[in-house]
């Protein structure tokens, strides 16, 4: 059987049709997306005949949507074009059909689609394994951590460790989310109560000696190992 469109399977093992190249296939004037909309306005159903996903881009550009159609959706779409190129589309598809029934009974098909998705869910435990080492050897750093910090070197390890963020916004942050006191005055920027007992931050005080024989005392909140364990974890969780 000589392949017009190519036949895509997901890892459950279920037969899709790419709307675009359907689009191509069956040599279409009419732009994709005005027509896909106009196929998809005949009652066909998003989750149960097709499904709707971005693109992926490169250089920065803008993605654009792309469907993905059962065999009984593009069967059914290639007739309604009512004209020789759809109806050798809609024959074509008859017979993928044909063919993945009778794969479908076949034990050594079914044996090889079940080695296939072993393999994809091992690769996706390797990437995830991968993407979070070192978000989590990170953290088991700061966990063990048993210096304090100040708000702007914190704001500083975050970013290195791709946190956008700066002293300035980090203060910002942590007075909007109720961890340091945003009321102006002898507290502003001192950890509020639920700060404290957490345990994220400390309060570290400095006597100053004033020239007139006077001595203030300075206070600088400092956040704990145990706060810094969890911050991280909440911008990383984030991000």
């Amino acid at each position: 059987m000589q392949e017009i469109i190519k036949i895509n399977q997901n890892e459950q093992a279920e037969v899709r049709v790419n709307a675009r190249e359907l689009h191509e296939a069956l040599e279409i004037k009419t732009q994709f997306n005005k027509w896909i909309e106009r196929m998809i306005e005949y009652g066909f159903t998003e989750g149960i005949d097709f499904w709707s996903f971005l693109s992926k881009t490169q250089n920065g550009g803008r993605p654009s949507i792309e469907y993905n159609l059962t065999i009984s959706m593009a069967k059914e779409v290639a007739m309604l074009q009512r004209n020789e190129k759809g109806k050798e589309v809609r024959n074509y598809f008859i017979q993928v059909e044909d063919r993945y029934k009778k794969l479908a009974n076949d034990p050594s098909y079914q044996m090889a689609l079940g080695l296939k998705a072993s393999q994809l869910l091992l690769e996706q435990k390797d990437q995830i394994i991968a993407e979070m080492k070192p978000k989590a050897l990170f953290a088991d750093a700061v966990a063990t951590s048993h210096t304090s910090v100040l708000v702007g070197e914190l704001a500083k390890i975050l970013k290195q460790n791709g946190v956008d963020t700066g002293a300035t916004r980090l203060f910002s942050w942590l007075r909007d989310n109720g961890y340091l006191i945003r009321r102006r005055g002898t507290d502003y920027n001192m950890p509020t109560q639920k700060s404290m007992e957490l345990e994220l931050f400390e309060i570290k005080e400095t006597s100053i000696a004033r020239s007139n024989g006077s001595v203030t005392v300075s206070k600088t909140p400092k956040i704990t190992g145990k706060g810094q364990q969890y911050f991280i974890n909440k911008f990383l969780q984030a991000a």
